[in-house]
């Protein structure tokens, strides 16, 4: 079972990265490659036939523009971590990933180092967007741009943007702040509507600009 669990699934239509991304794993981080995928058929068969540990995956080279194709593939093997390497990506993309719980997400340009940083905190289960993500994450839209210094946030709201940053859902920030569900949801409604956002994704970019959060916070 131990050996089961430190294996991955590459999912990754270019063969020099896909090499590259296995001789990686394999060497510096001892895990076992168990396979390398090209097709989403594939991938769906080998999720479906035994656990793995981390999938390490392009999305957009597999067509996943829709959240519930994605969703259905890992459904095969809901336990598994996933970490995104792709070439590009847009805020819109990001949004959508971040709108399928996927948190672990870097461009193939980055170095080895921060690879295998990324790597491990997928496995740990903890979020990591490499440094180039975080650039787009925080790009401006001059179009939508909002001026923070005239926003004042109340310190209870300020530990609700920290909780939702981290990943909590509504009911689980209800249960640690042992309110009701529909206190922390008119909470939420209030901060959407002070800071003029419309997610939780533009809530995160809005509290690393303000702040509140810093990149480091948000990677662990």
């Amino acid at each position: 079972m131990e050996t089961l669990l430190k294996q991955i699934v590459i999912a990754e239509k270019q063969f020099l990265i896909a090499r590259s991304l296995a001789e990686l794993a394999e060497k510096r981080l001892h895990l076992t490659v168990r396979e390398i995928v090209n097709s989403r058929s594939d991938l769906e068969r080998i999720l479906a036939s035994e656990p793995f540990s981390l999938l390490i995956i392009d999305l957009f080279q597999f067509n996943y523009i829709r959240i519930a194709d994605l969703k259905k593939t890992l459904s095969f093997n809901p336990a598994i971590a996933v970490m995104v390497l792709t070439n590009t990506l847009t805020r819109e993309e990001l949004t959508v990933l971040n709108s399928a719980g996927i948190r672990n997400i870097l461009l193939k340009s980055a170095g080895e180092e921060e690879l295998i940083i990324a790597i491990e905190y997928s496995l740990q289960g903890k979020k990591y967007y490499g440094q180039e993500v975080m650039e787009i994450l925080m790009e401006s839209n001059e179009a939508k741009k909002t001026t923070h210094d005239n926003i004042t946030l109340t310190g209870a709201e300020i530990e609700i943007v920290k909780l939702i940053a981290e990943g909590r859902t509504t009911k689980e920030i209800a249960s640690r702040k042992n309110v009701s569900f529909h206190t922390i949801m008119t909470h939420r409604k209030n901060i959407f509507r002070k800071v003029k956002v419309n997610n939780a994704s533009e809530l995160v970019m809005y509290a690393i600009r303000s702040g509140i959060i810093d990149i480091i916070e948000y990677q662990i």
